[in-house]
């Protein structure tokens, strides 16, 4: 299948570049590799001009395109006509080999498939599994990592995602793909993670990118997905391996980043459930609570005690702004 490679980036040219090694190394390789740049120097562009890559076209798009979901569906109206299926990556991932290779694979096994994520590698979180029962640990399919402490306090007030993970609980909160194993297998899921994605061409003939998300558009992946997944099937491969080193530049302030995790999150829960019921709003605020809680906690016993501070204080006033200005969800 012929695919096309999308890489929105922001002022990250050094984790890109080593992004781009790492694609040169791809034992199946991109027919065409869209670099959309919204940084506010020149780097990006220099530090392409001083390396060669194979099947690369660079754009560095204006303020009005600038952010991650603006970038991505900029990207998609550039691709190129005969490419069958459209893939994302953040620029601050390495691959495996074989990363390309076993993703692209997915949809000839997978027909029906409108969308498979890649699977990033925490290698030393996981085990097999031999009918433990230990409330310390999560285990799902045979495998069994450390629980989270965010999770086992929430297990003591039964605020535990009622979804297995990949999928939205009624109250939010759910599980994410870190939570699936790296067995190798193909798991069916409602969310994929939008930095290592990849999705049908003929999905953008019916959908976009929602520019609710500004910026650094935290969440923006969920919507995509939840909106997706009920016209179709989503998977998550797991042997389509890669790091993501999470680097800090080009992210917001912790006050932004708290305020977005709040409505942001609020935003993508209305998206799966427009009127969820009286419990899944108690469970939502509650967890919601309970979370801010933890982050207040950090700023004791962190180094980083003012991030910790800022993204609190983000966090409580995108609470009470839902009171009054709750966002506006386009289903």
């Amino acid at each position: 299948m012929k695919f096309s490679l999308i890489i929105c980036t922001y002022m990250r040219n050094e984790p890109l570049l080593k992004l781009l090694f790492s694609i040169q190394e791809q034992t199946l390789y991109p027919n065409e590799i869209l670099i959309i740049d919204g940084s506010i120097d020149d780097k990006t562009k220099q530090i392409l001009e001083n390396n060669i890559f194979k099947n690369i076209n660079y754009y560095k798009v204006e303020e009005k395109d600038r952010g991650l979901t603006k970038q991505r569906n900029f990207g998609v109206n550039l691709v190129n006509k005969t490419s069958e299926v459209i893939c994302f990556l953040d620029d601050d991932i390495i691959l495996k080999p074989d990363y390309f290779a076993n993703l692209i694979k997915t949809y000839t096994g997978k027909e029906e498939a409108l969308a498979v994520g890649g699977y990033i590698l925490n290698d030393d979180l996981w085990k097999k599994s031999y009918n433990e029962n230990n409330k310390n640990k999560f285990y799902f399919d045979g495998w069994r990592r450390n629980e989270p402490s965010r999770f086992k306090l929430r297990r003591k007030f039964g605020l535990l995602p009622d979804k297995a993970p990949g999928f939205l609980p009624t109250f939010a909160h759910g599980r994410s793909i870190g939570f699936l194993p790296p067995s190798g297998k193909i798991y069916e899921v409602e969310q994929v993670m939008g930095g290592v994605s990849s999705y049908k061409k003929e999905v953008f003939e019916t959908l976009n990118f929602s520019t609710y998300f500004e910026g650094y558009g935290l969440y923006e992946d969920a919507d995509f997905s939840l909106r997706l997944s009920k016209l179709g099937k989503l998977y998550i491969n797991t042997s389509a391996q890669l790091y993501h080193y999470h680097d800090d530049s080009g992210r917001p302030n912790k006050y932004k980043y708290g305020k977005m995790v709040i409505r942001n999150g609020w935003y993508v829960w209305r998206v799966k459930y427009l009127n969820p019921n009286l419990k899944a709003r108690i469970k939502w605020n509650a967890t919601a609570f309970l979370l801010t809680c933890v982050r207040f906690m950090n700023i004791a016993n962190t180094s980083k005690k003012r991030e910790a501070f800022t993204e609190c204080l983000g966090r409580v006033v995108g609470w009470w702004m839902l009171i009054f200005n709750k966002p506006k969800v386009n289903r």
